[in-house]
């Protein structure tokens, strides 16, 4: 029996994912854009321009988020770029998070579109978690005229692979006894914390889905992986404890890239940091944060890894100043002098000054190719 499923009692989890969620605000705002593929995010003829969100219709040709603008522009001649516009998206934010009040307090957001809801007990003794789900997709498809995909199950991690499944407009429910035969047949790229780097070592391994890794005992998985390796054993069983959190604070936001040809150049390295910052600006505009600390991280071919940070006086979130930065904590390294695989920077100390034993950092891995 799944251990997950022992106990007779179990939470009742809902993930919520808008679809597409920047880009479908402004096809809402701007009818001229219905239709039609549309990139949010950097402009192709700006330096180090990404992709925040491409519409449905842009995706179909192969533009994903975080991808340079240039390339995006490469594969859809025809496609609409446009910038965010962050303001528009915290308000839309705000409206959805108050449809999730209605059931319950027990939110707890992951960024402007996406949540974790407990309704284990709802505000409207609704009961079935299935039914809350349906109900809050069409509140905000009747009152804000856009479309969210949900996730419903025991735990944060399967609601949050259930709600990815039937996207756009999905509704995905996982039940106790599905957990462990749905975790079985996962792929391994699927898992959520599981890159395209540790993607290729698993499957170099042999390891090619949740069976396959349920074959490790977990000091196996822990001597492969190091001590995420605890964290694989458990998830593949079904088995994750973590409560939803409402007031959870985020600490620590990063980008970082592992290059499929180390950089050898500082050219390249200036280049590959242009885009970096361009994805933390981003995500520090999409949670509405400043920071005091800029971190630069650079793992070397040897596999040596560095960081080098500067702190400032004041909180700061300009794309220049996190850019120059970084540029500035890199040419106090020497660079050129050995291969680069990897490269990234994180913005931290947000609001009050916290010591470095309270630094819980929440880093995205935001691969570009």
């Amino acid at each position: 029996m799944m251990q997950a499923a022992m106990s007779t009692t179990f939470r009742k989890i809902i993930h919520i994912d808008m679809d597409a969620f920047y880009a479908s605000v402004e096809q809402r705002d701007h009818p001229e854009y219905r239709g039609k593929p549309l990139v949010v995010g950097g402009l192709p003829e700006g330096r180090g321009g990404v992709v925040a969100t491409a519409s449905y219709e842009a995706r179909k040709f192969g533009i994903r988020s975080a991808m340079p603008s240039k390339q995006a522009l490469q594969l859809c001649p025809d496609a609409l770029f446009v910038r965010p516009r962050f303001d528009a998206y915290k308000e839309v934010s705000r409206q959805i998070r108050e449809i999730f009040s209605r059931y319950t307090d027990l939110i707890e957001p992951l960024s402007l579109d996406e949540a974790y809801l407990d309704v284990t007990h709802d505000k409207l003794n609704i009961g079935s978690a299935l039914e809350i789900a349906q109900q809050i997709k069409d509140a905000i498809r009747n009152e804000l005229q856009l479309t969210a995909s949900a996730g419903v199950s025991i735990n944060k991690f399967v609601a949050k692979i259930a709600s990815d499944i039937n996207k756009p407009d999905g509704l995905k429910f996982i039940g106790p006894s599905a957990i462990e035969a749905f975790m079985e047949n996962l792929p391994v790229g699927k898992f959520h914390g599981v890159g395209k780097v540790t993607a290729e070592k698993m499957k170099k391994m042999g390891l090619h889905t949740g069976a396959d890794l349920k074959q490790l005992s977990e000091d196996e998985l822990v001597r492969s992986f190091g001590k995420t390796g605890h964290f694989y054993y458990r998830i593949v069983r079904g088995i994750d404890e973590r409560e939803v959190q409402p007031h959870r604070e985020t600490k620590s936001l990063a980008a970082e890239d592992t290059f499929a040809a180390d950089l050898t150049t500082i050219e390249e390295m200036e280049a590959q940091l242009d885009r970096i910052a361009v994805l933390v600006y981003n995500r520090l505009e999409k949670h509405n944060l400043k920071g005091r600390t800029i971190t630069l991280k650079i793992k070397y071919s040897d596999f040596k890894q560095i960081t080098r940070n500067r702190s400032f006086a004041a909180p700061v979130a300009d794309l220049e100043t996190i850019t120059t930065t970084a540029k500035q904590l890199l040419s106090a390294t020497s660079p050129g002098e050995s291969k680069i695989r990897l490269l990234g920077i994180s913005m931290s100390n947000f609001g009050e000054v916290v010591t470095r034993q309270k630094v819980e950092k929440i880093s995205a891995q935001l691969k570009l190719f």
